[in-house]
């Protein structure tokens, strides 16, 4: 399965780049890695933020001196973090045994696919459609007594769609900086009775290679 959805996505970004390549105007490619901020809700409800990291390669195709074309393929998880008081009946007086917490995390292969246009030569600002394929989902539920259940999270899509807006600035031609919202639009589960979505930051730095 995993190396099923790594295929596709290595497949649906170098299909995309090989469509727009032109002869005068070479592809550029990179690395990138940095950090990611996830922000998940259940029942339209945030949870605690949780942080992760991501790492992945990148190639570029001008179509003009203002506009270019960029997909990715990179590694990151997402997630989020919830605790709620957990009480027992103890004869007839109610209890407070501490939080129960269920900690939620997604892994998976992402593929941005992004439009670049650049406002002046070292600045650009792009929009974009980030295809998350899920490489498992987790859930981690534990008490103040150390008790610890990790099961799947289930319902989850193997494809989570996340429309996104960025910008980017070099450094030189070589290095850069870039960053990026993912908002949360589109359900991650397929239960409509508890709906799942995630919006998430990210921020890093890359290198091309010239």
């Amino acid at each position: 399965m995993k190396k099923n959805i790594f295929f596709v996505a290595l497949l649906a970004a170098s299909t995309f780049i090989n469509a727009q390549k032109t002869p005068d105007k070479p592809i550029s490619f990179g690395v990138k890695g940095g950090y990611t901020l996830s922000n998940m809700k259940i029942f339209d409800i945030p949870l605690d933020s949780k942080s992760f990291f991501y790492a992945g390669i990148l190639a570029e195709q001008p179509l003009s001196s203002q506009f270019s074309i960029q997909a990715e393929i990179l590694y990151t998880q997402l997630g989020g973090k919830d605790a709620y008081p957990w009480v027992q009946l103890v004869g007839n007086e109610i209890v407070n045994m501490g939080n129960l917490t269920s900690d939620y995390k997604l892994n998976q292969i992402q593929v941005p696919i992004s439009l670049k246009y650049y406002l002046i030569p070292k600045l650009s600002a792009s929009v974009g459609m980030n295809l998350g394929f899920n490489i498992s989902s987790k859930v981690k539920t534990s008490t103040v007594f150390g008790e610890v259940d990790n099961g799947n999270l289930e319902n989850i899509k193997t494809l989570n769609l996340f429309p996104f807006l960025g910008a980017e600035y070099k450094i030189n031609q070589k290095f850069f900086i870039d960053a990026r919202y993912n908002f949360n639009f589109i359900k991650i589960n397929k239960s409509e009775s508890a709906p799942m979505k995630v919006g998430f930051f990210q921020a890093g730095v890359g290198y091309r290679f010239k």
